[in-house]
């Protein structure tokens, strides 16, 4: 179990540069954040404004320019392709928009997937997905499943590998009102009860009140001031 004292997440003094030439520019600037375990975090902003190059650089999808991540005490900047691999599957966990599931694959069977993959053969599918409240469509496929109930699987399957870390894609974007608000208050839970950390990237301003910080990301900064719920 992921302890209480050692950070899932820190990041200090991040820079990203994308593009080539006259093209390149900053997607991150000098960015720092530090999200523990259990904790809720919400990063909203404008298009283009960084949101995507910070979930890549903390789920180690992109090296930084300059600056370090740490998950769990890890710098995940410093490790090898290979190692970085490794450690992504076992350590951090990510939900995507519609929950980006396997059309073939029955909710149990995305579970078991994502284990194996994660080196862990012996997943408990019932326990996960009842915690998300889906243990009883175990049997359908994505396309038998409503958005909401694809998202809920998607959440289920970004806790097989026990993450440090959960990293969330505007979660509610093809959700309406109300199954915007479910999903998100499942977030909460899963991070306040679980002990995970949960940083969500969203344009959705009605779902803020289920997290325990907000940050604004603008031009690829962090404002000074977290936006404290």
């Amino acid at each position: 179990m992921n302890d209480h004292t050692t950070p899932s997440l820190e990041i200090t003094d991040v820079v990203l540069e994308l593009g080539d030439g006259e093209s390149r520019v900053r997607a991150l600037d000098e960015v720092s954040l530090t999200v523990m375990p259990g904790e809720f975090a919400a990063i909203v902003g404008p298009s283009g404004s960084g949101k995507s190059s910070l979930l890549a650089i903390a789920g180690a999808m992109a090296r930084p320019d300059r600056g370090t991540v740490q998950v769990h005490g890890t710098d995940i900047s410093k490790l090898s392709k290979s190692a970085t691999t490794r450690f992504r599957l076992r350590n951090i966990g990510f939900v995507f928009q519609s929950g980006n599931l396997i059309p073939s694959l029955t909710a149990a069977d995305q579970l078991r997937l994502a284990g194996r993959l994660a080196g862990d053969r012996h997943v408990d599918v019932e326990t996960l997905l009842g915690s998300v409240g889906m243990a009883h469509r175990a049997k359908h496929r994505p396309g038998q499943l409503s958005g909401g109930e694809r998202q809920r699987v998607g959440i289920a399957r970004a806790l097989v590998n026990t993450p440090s870390l959960l990293l969330v894609d505007e979660p509610t974007a093809a959700l309406d009102r109300r199954r915007g608000h479910e999903v998100v208050a499942l977030l909460a839970d899963r991070a306040h009860n679980a002990n995970v950390a949960v940083v969500m990237v969203t344009h959705d301003r009605e779902v803020l009140e289920h997290c325990d910080r907000i940050f604004e990301m603008v031009d690829g900064r962090l404002g000074a001031h977290a936006l404290v719920n």
